[in-house]
């Protein structure tokens, strides 16, 4: 799904053009969800397509219950404001927001709601973007263990939130997460990873396509399996990953490590990025 975005259209001055903006996992509707992190990363950034890959609101936490804060409605307001101004915004959902799978095929506030699609780069590369909970068997077959295990998740990055105000306060620089540590450790949930990348691949090698664009795992990357290229957006609850696309057809992986201030003053530091050629 291409077009959109005019050649002429001007970006703000402050920000830096890109083609395409990839974001899932935002998790919207949640304590751990990073509204204004990612709203620093949006003030950097405009693109001529903004694909939202699943799991951008989260109705199961708000099942249980709702935290909607300013910042989270402002992520709103902002993707709204960026589809009534010629970016093409496409909104694959996701598990968590999987009641919004009912109206694929149309679009709200110019935003369109597609099952999934291709989208073809710069450089003419076909990826196909998905957000990959269908690959995920806990969630498939056994949805009381995927409940209960992001139940579990979301704890880990509230007690998180707690950490980093602790290191602040000792003055130890930098951002570390308690649960992608909890992941790199637990060798099953390493397995998983794995797994859940072997199965995206063999599903899309016999397509013709590059490679895919994908979320559900909370667990970046950009790499190459077997001549074709795995890209997966990662989150916006623990490691605050996008994924960019240059204006060349180029991917970037970007994660965001700005503390921002205020909505408004959002002068971030220069973000970790890994890039595919």
């Amino acid at each position: 799904m291409q077009g959109g975005w005019s050649e002429g259209v001007d970006l703000p001055s402050d920000r830096r053009p890109v083609r395409s903006i990839f974001l899932s996992d935002i998790h919207l509707g949640t304590r751990a969800c990073q509204a204004d992190r990612l709203l620093s990363f949006l003030s950097h950034y405009d693109s001529r397509y903004l694909y939202l890959v699943g799991d951008i609101v989260d109705f199961w936490a708000m099942s249980r219950s709702i935290h909607w804060s300013r910042q989270q409605n402002t992520v709103v307001q902002k993707l709204l404001k960026r589809a009534r101004h010629g970016t093409r915004v496409i909104f694959v959902p996701g598990n968590h927001d999987e009641v919004l799978r009912e109206y694929v095929g149309t679009s709200f506030g110019d935003i369109e709601l597609v099952q999934e699609t291709v989208h073809v780069a710069a450089d003419g590369k076909r990826y196909a973007v998905l957000h990959g909970d269908e690959f995920d068997q806990v969630t498939r077959h056994h949805r009381w263990v995927a409940v209960l295990g992001d139940v579990a998740y979301n704890l880990l990055v509230r007690l998180n939130t707690w950490l980093s105000l602790v290191r602040r306060t000792l003055g130890i620089s930098g951002y570390w997460s308690l649960a992608g540590y909890g992941k790199r450790k637990v060798k099953s949930a390493v397995g998983f990873i794995y797994d859940f990348e072997d199965s995206v691949m063999r599903a899309i090698r016999d397509r013709g396509l590059d490679g895919v664009i994908c979320g559900h795992i909370h667990s970046a990357a950009i790499r190459d399996i077997n001549g074709q290229t795995y890209i997966n957006c990662g989150d916006w609850v623990d490691s605050c990953t996008a994924i960019i696309e240059h204006m060349d057809g180029r991917m970037e992986l970007v994660q965001w490590v700005a503390e921002p201030a205020s909505e408004s003053a959002v002068n971030a530091r220069a973000p970790q990025t890994a890039t595919l050629d």
